[in-house]
């Protein structure tokens, strides 16, 4: 008898078990109908690890996640099956409108929902779907127009952010006032505002607009990162310090609020307390723009997670191309984010309709060595907004005999850059004053008296403590012919 099991056992074939992702869903699927939602969310990460373009998967793991009320991570799950699994998997529209009416964002919601009955007005859903449109509704009455305002507003906050971005903070001025006209209560578009006026030099009416905010919103995070901001570039460090500290303090819930508290920390350089926020946001799936991949990719070099900002500075290049080469960890070639750098924001800013914006695209097109390039493209001899001034400071600087509001400006350059948003405000105000200065008898012959009497005056402007002694001393002039320039320039500013 021994002898025959041997026998058996030397016949026997030992099969080899491989769970494929169909094993894996259906485990998922029995312990979801057995309501434990953890135990189905761990087997149905596995199934999708094996199967990772199966949307079945996908939509059964967003269901489980919105049932252990991880709604933002059921969202990111089922925008990718309609963003590039299968766009024609209509329920995710359903289930996508439920999970945004939990968050509160109900214009998402009503957004999604409305999609799910106008591809599906019989569906399985259908009769839910309604009942949640009532329920919105009834959270908001005449609920179209308030998305259309919604929208309208919206629109107008990211019209006024990429201005901003590019340097163009008159019109972003201009746009923003409309907007708390309009909206007296938009918290955002004043910080906004806020930021607008201090980047053109207007330091006192920022700060102003940061105090009405904080006194009829106290705590608003934007209102209190932008104070630590400005204190920063002011180079106030006791100040910067008394911020800092309050806001350590500080554990936001919402997504934004993240966004902003990491961005300002990244900013002001406490990289630590930035990465652990931004990282914080990327591993709830967070979707962000190219500032926030620049800023977590640079915070996480400088905690020394050198290869994962690595792979993040991919997802930089993706949505900003220009940041090519401006690496924190290219020793050969610094990080400069001036604008003189970018193609693009030249462009925009000659573009604009203001003269002394496109002035100041000009010059920059002519520090960066782009000029000819910029001047031979398509979208240069597209553009109707040049006058006889600017055409005839491009060919100047071309024939190598530059205007003298080029001049002037080169010689701001010497120290003033590379020109971020700060710097810019410098080269608008000398544009502006030289646009009206030249309609007058005033000639520019002393430029490095004009050059430091601007300097001064945009110092002054954003009540930073400057002696004109000190300034004359650095362009190489007299005390007495400072004075004499500034009082010119006041002249023409007031």
């Amino acid at each position: 008898m021994v002898k025959d099991s041997k026998a058996r056992i030397q016949k026997a074939e030992i099969l080899s078990f491989v769970p494929t992702g169909e094993y894996y869903f259906t485990k998922g699927i029995k312990a979801y109908h057995r309501r434990d939602f953890k135990k189905a969310k761990k087997y149905l990460q596995r199934a999708m690890q094996l199967e990772p373009g199966e949307p079945m998967i996908v939509c059964q793991l967003a269901i489980v996640s919105t049932e252990l009320g991880e709604f933002e991570n059921s969202n990111r799950l089922l925008h990718l099956i309609l963003e590039e699994l299968d766009e024609h998997m209509v329920e995710c529209h359903y289930f996508l409108a439920n999970n945004y009416a939990h968050l509160g964002f109900f214009k998402d919601a009503y957004h999604h929902a409305k999609i799910y009955l106008e591809v599906e007005p019989n569906g399985d859903f259908s009769e839910d779907t309604e009942d949640l449109l009532d329920v919105l509704t009834f959270e908001a009455e005449d609920l179209e127009e308030d998305l259309y305002e919604q929208d309208d507003l919206i629109v107008k906050q990211e019209q006024a952010r990429e201005l901003l971005e590019s340097g163009y903070f008159p019109k972003a001025i201009e746009l923003l006032k409309d907007v708390v006209e309009e909206y007296p209560e938009y918290w955002s578009a004043y910080n906004n505002l806020a930021l607008a006026y201090f980047y053109l030099g207007k330091v006192e009416k920022a700060e102003s607009i940061l105090d009405d905010v904080l006194e009829r919103n106290p705590g608003n995070l934007h209102a209190l990162c932008n104070r630590l901001i400005f204190a920063h570039y002011q180079g106030k460090m006791n100040r910067v310090k008394q911020l800092m500290e309050s806001l350590k303090k500080i554990q936001p819930m919402l997504t934004d609020h993240q966004y902003k508290l990491g961005a300002t920390f990244a900013l002001t350089g406490e990289y630590d307390l930035a990465y652990f926020w931004l990282k914080k946001l990327y591993k709830t799936g967070f979707e962000g723009d190219g500032p926030f991949y620049y800023w977590l990719a640079t915070s996480a070099y400088y905690t020394g997670y050198e290869n994962f900002a690595k792979s993040i500075w991919k997802n930089v290049l993706e949505h900003t191309p220009d940041k090519e080469g401006h690496e924190p960890w290219n020793s050969e070639k610094p990080v400069v984010n001036g604008f003189e750098d970018h193609s693009g924001s030249i462009f925009q800013k000659l573009e604009s309709d203001y003269i002394e914006e496109r002035l100041f695209a000009i010059f920059l097109a002519s520090v960066s060595g782009k000029l000819e390039e910029i001047t031979t493209s398509k979208r240069y001899y597209q553009n109707q907004k040049l006058t006889a001034m600017e055409k005839n400071y491009i060919q100047l600087n071309k024939a190598g005999t530059p205007s003298e509001a080029q001049e002037i400006a080169e010689v701001l350059y010497e120290t003033h850059q590379p020109i971020g948003t700060v710097e810019s405000s410098l080269y608008l105000m000398w544009f502006s004053v030289f646009v009206q200065l030249s309609e007058s008898t005033l000639r520019f012959k002393n430029k490095r008296a004009w050059a430091g009497a601007m300097e001064y005056v945009w110092y002054k402007s954003s009540n930073e403590r400057v002696s004109q002694q000190d300034i004359a001393k650095r362009y190489g002039i007299s005390t007495a012919t400072m004075g004499k320039y500034v009082r010119l320039l006041n002249t023409y500013l007031d």
